[in-house]
């Protein structure tokens, strides 16, 4: 017998990724069909790829965050609209308003505070090279990397990894 497991001919990690990043966009979409207006103390902290396809952010918001840049959805932001492949969003950084497009498959995080939530998922071969995350820098910063917490402190943070055994 063969100890080692053999190599899935199914996509599971692309499926599960898939579907965790529908999880972000049915929340995102229920805020949209509620105006804008986020329930209770909800919150959300979203972080992404700012050099993936399909990601478009003003030219200076690319170059002071070249690789990963998070963004608070709470109090100011506007125009908030959920397609099934990404979202749009207006925020204002050091009091200038910008527009964001935002694949969910450059999503890398998504953090709601709150209730104790997050997903975690899986970065591009391309994006692993540098895992530094740059906190947006919108008119209220905050410490996102200290609200993702690893899934074995009895949180409710979901983190899939299916890298290969070898």
């Amino acid at each position: 017998m063969n100890d080692t497991p053999q190599d899935s001919l199914i996509p599971y990690d692309e499926i599960v990724q898939e579907a965790l990043r529908a999880v972000v966009g049915r929340v995102l979409g229920q805020v949209e069909a509620a105006n804008g207006v986020l329930p209770g103390g909800h919150h959300f902290y979203i972080t992404f790829k700012t050099g993936a396809p399909g990601v478009g952010i003003p030219p200076s918001l690319r170059a002071r965050f070249p690789d990963e840049m998070t963004i608070v959805i709470q109090n100011k932001f506007w125009d908030l609209g959920v397609t099934d492949d990404g979202f749009t969003v207006s925020l204002s950084f050091n009091q200038m308003p910008a527009k964001l497009d935002i694949p969910f498959s450059a999503i890398t995080a998504f953090v709601d505070p709150a209730v104790d939530f997050g997903l975690q998922f899986q970065a591009t071969e391309e994006a692993e090279e540098d895992d530094s995350v740059g906190a947006a820098g919108n008119d209220e910063e905050r410490d996102v990397a200290s609200r993702i917490t690893p899934a074995d402190d009895g949180s409710n943070v979901v983190s899939v990894d299916f890298g290969k055994k070898k």
